[in-house]
């Protein structure tokens, strides 16, 4: 089994263009998790920029501290221009829900919701709990972890799939500006063909 938990070794991860946010991907868990949370709806690019601004904006990324802020506030923050995600609000709140949990239930850091964790599907179920990780997410969430940082619980592949493979899919598989470009080709190709990121029939799901 490989590493299970930090994101301190994380292999290279390269996704918003701003070298900066990248680092804070790498290096914190709450901002991997945040990130995720924001990858719909809007490029990738911008989702995981969030957690950078959210530091720019509060001077920090402490879990408990956001999740201290009055809502109202908070959403009013992440409203601000550029906001934090096309839907400012509704993401706002699901941010300021997750911070509460990573708090109160993984010691105030979201690596915790992997670290230690032997069993793929353990770590599936912890994901979705949380705030906007459908089943999709989680799983995507899954193989970032196990391709980008060496976290790979056993049945990570099986849990994962298809998103364990080696296709170009999603920000899983973004390690250079390069893969990044594939990534997107390949979201444009299966939008064109009107397929989803697991190659599914959009109208026969």
């Amino acid at each position: 089994m490989s590493r299970r938990g930090s994101v301190s070794h994380a292999r290279d991860l390269y996704v918003t263009g701003i070298p900066a946010a990248d680092r804070l991907l790498r290096s914190d868990g709450t901002a991997l998790l945040i990130g995720m949370l924001l990858d719909q709806q809007v490029p990738m690019e911008w989702a995981f920029t969030g957690p950078y601004t959210l530091t720019q904006r509060f001077g920090h990324l402490d879990a408990r501290r956001l999740a201290a802020v009055d809502p109202e506030q908070f959403v009013a923050r992440c409203r601000e221009k550029p906001a934090i995600h096309r839907y400012p609000v509704a993401m706002a709140r699901r941010i300021h829900d997750l911070c509460r949990i990573i708090g109160e239930h993984y010691d105030n850091d979201g690596a915790n919701v992997w670290r230690d964790v032997a069993d793929a599907k353990e770590l599936y179920g912890r994901l979705r709990a949380l705030p906007g990780f459908g089943d999709e997410k989680a799983k995507i969430f899954i193989a970032l972890l196990a391709k980008r940082f060496g976290v790979e619980p056993q049945g990570w592949k099986t849990v994962a799939k298809p998103f364990g493979d080696h296709r170009m899919r999603t920000v899983a598989d973004i390690d250079s500006a390069e893969a990044l470009q594939k990534v997107r080709r390949f979201k444009q190709l299966e939008k064109a063909r009107d397929r989803d990121k697991q190659s599914r029939p959009l109208k026969q799901r």
